[in-house]
């Protein structure tokens, strides 16, 4: 899989590596403020070689978050691009490839992806910088973009999306990238991109109508229609929505708690489960029964599935060590 990604994966803006991902302070499970000072953008700019100096000099507008304590193994990924609605511009691009990349390998249990700018989850393509963009240019850049939904989509842990706002075009890609997704009931979501002359380009004309069904991603990818957070659950679109909070977090926090139900389970047992899933929706039914035996055959010899049947059979909760 680190091949996979390594070949997906496109050069990053900056001449070395991304140093900003780090891990912050544990946060309460009530959910954490903004971080300060974080999430100021550069102004756009052309050229590869301007834009290299602004990946090197800018903050960071993608930031990771290692949770301690109980919630131990929960990992966030923080968009705080705060003056651009985390809009998909080229810093953020290379910033989100680079982050998502570390986690390739990484031993976290969940994923949870959530925006720090209030009001929005992901805004979605930065048209101040597309506008300026050729043709050739455009098409390169919608690539990567195809290339870091793949990345999303081909983690090995479960990965959640908390759409507290706006998730449109890219954004909604973004989301829909993730194995499952928790909305606000004030977000808004859709596939915009026929109303500005487009159609989606990062996964979203394959990624819906896998989601709600062929007939009614057509119809919401033909009319470009916003959805909130209640409609989205009522399709399929979304796995739980909820009723937003004075902070604005709610969809987050839910989030939180779906992590929380999935940490206590066999870490490697959970990974081969959504291999198997993603892998063998993809195939006929006789394929995807062989792909189901050959995961279940990688669990077998694991010490996690021991300690499964140790712990049922001495009436107590399993400790699981991913081994």
């Amino acid at each position: 899989m680190a091949t996979l990604l390594r070949r997906l994966a496109a050069p990053s803006c900056s001449s070395r590596p991304w140093t900003h991902v780090r891990a912050s302070a544990p946060i309460p499970r009530g959910g954490a403020p903004l971080l300060p000072g974080e999430g100021v953008p550069p102004p756009a700019c052309g050229g590869a070689q301007s834009r290299r100096k602004h990946a090197e000099a800018s903050p960071p507008e993608v930031d990771l978050r290692r949770l301690e304590g109980e919630d131990d193994g929960i990992v966030e990924v923080l968009m705080c691009r705060h003056k651009a609605r985390n809009a998909l511009g080229h810093v953020f691009l290379s910033q989100m490839m680079n982050l998502v990349s570390s986690l390739a390998n990484d031993s976290a249990h969940v994923v949870v992806f959530r925006s720090l700018v209030p009001g929005v989850f992901c805004a979605g393509a930065d048209l101040k910088e597309r506008v300026l963009m050729n043709h050739a240019e455009s098409d390169r850049f919608v690539h990567r973009l195809r290339s870091l939904m793949t990345q999303i989509a081909s983690l090995p842990m479960p990965t959640i999306a908390a759409v507290d706002g706006a998730a449109l075009g890219g954004g909604l890609e973004l989301a829909l990238a993730c194995d499952l997704r928790t909305a606000a009931h004030s977000a808004q979501m859709g596939l915009i991109e026929t109303t500005r002359g487009l159609l989606p380009g990062a996964g979203g004309s394959q990624r819906l109508p896998r989601t709600v069904g062929l007939s009614l991603a057509k119809e919401l990818i033909f009319t470009g229609r916003r959805i909130g957070g209640q409609a989205a659950l009522g399709i399929g679109l979304v796995n739980r929505a909820i009723e937003q909070n004075q902070s604005g977090d709610a969809a987050y926090r839910e989030a939180l708690v779906l992590a929380r139900e999935i940490l206590p389970q066999a870490p490697i047992a959970v990974r081969l489960s959504k291999e198997a899933m993603n892998r063998g929706i993809e195939v006929d039914m006789s394929s995807a029964m062989a792909i189901e035996r050959m995961c279940y055959s990688r669990v077998i010899p694991t010490r996690d599935r021991q300690e499964g049947m140790a712990a049922f059979l001495e009436k107590r909760p399993p400790r699981y060590t991913g081994e």
